[in-house]
């Protein structure tokens, strides 16, 4: 068995090391048994931010049994014959301390910079200044979300049943629904069965199923597309008059 004085070059020891300000600071870190306890304390203070002449360590077993207080900077960690599972206490000494006050655990200690409309509205470079300046440049891309009652009012004399025209493409068939699609987007559509194979499905739309029409019939429109009235089948075979 090695003796106090006498370490193997490659040794090292897994230590669990907790903090008497951080309550919540805990963390598995292997050392080198050839570190002096000062090197020791630089490490620790690069994890937990007490600084090096602030700290005392203390040593416990895996039973939580003290064995001592690493007191002496010039020993290496050896000396102290810390086994694996072992653990290290820091102590800061330091009242005035950055771990000090509970602040690194409760945020809601720190005192929170804050500043007025009217002093925010007078800065710029600001994110509120680059979005004004986008939303003017875009416009359409920063339009508000549209409500779950977009163009209601437009459905109102179009019933199921109806004969219509859609543009663009003058193209004519039969209402087939009326109402929301929340699979195309919010607000209200119109369902329509093709006199022709013009549409893009059979009534189901992305797994959901608004209407039944022969497939490549169906298209769901918004209502602004859509006028109803008396419009006939067109005969297939009629021509312009030469």
């Amino acid at each position: 068995m090695a003796s106090r004085l006498q370490i193997e070059g490659d040794a090292s020891v897994l230590l669990r090391v907790t903090h008497s300000n951080i309550k919540s600071f805990a963390a598995d870190i292997r050392f080198s048994l050839q570190m002096s306890v000062e090197a020791v304390k630089e490490k620790l203070w690069k994890k937990c931010g007490t600084s090096v002449n602030s700290m005392r360590l203390e040593l416990y077993d895996d039973c939580k049994n003290k064995l001592c207080d690493l007191s002496d900077d010039s020993r290496p960690l050896g000396f102290y014959s810390p086994l694996d599972g072992f653990r290290i206490h820091i102590i800061d000494l330091d009242p005035s301390s950055v771990t000090s006050g509970g602040w690194l655990e409760d945020t809601s200690l720190v005192e929170k910079y804050s500043i007025s409309e009217d002093e925010y509205n007078k800065r710029s470079g600001t994110f509120r200044k680059f979005k004004e300046q986008m939303a003017s440049q875009n416009p359409s891309a920063f339009r508000n979300k549209m409500s779950d009652d977009y163009m209601e009012d437009l459905c109102a004399n179009i019933k199921v049943g109806d004969r219509c025209e859609v543009d663009p493409g003058e193209k004519r068939g039969i209402v087939k629904y009326v109402g929301r699609a929340e699979a195309l987007g919010p607000g209200f559509w119109i369902g329509i069965q093709y006199d022709e194979p013009l549409g893009k499905h059979d009534g189901m739309v992305k797994g959901t199923r608004y209407f039944q029409s022969p497939p490549l019939c169906g298209a769901m429109v918004r209502p602004d597309k859509v006028k109803v009235g008396d419009y006939p089948e067109r005969d297939p075979f009629e021509e312009d008059e030469i």
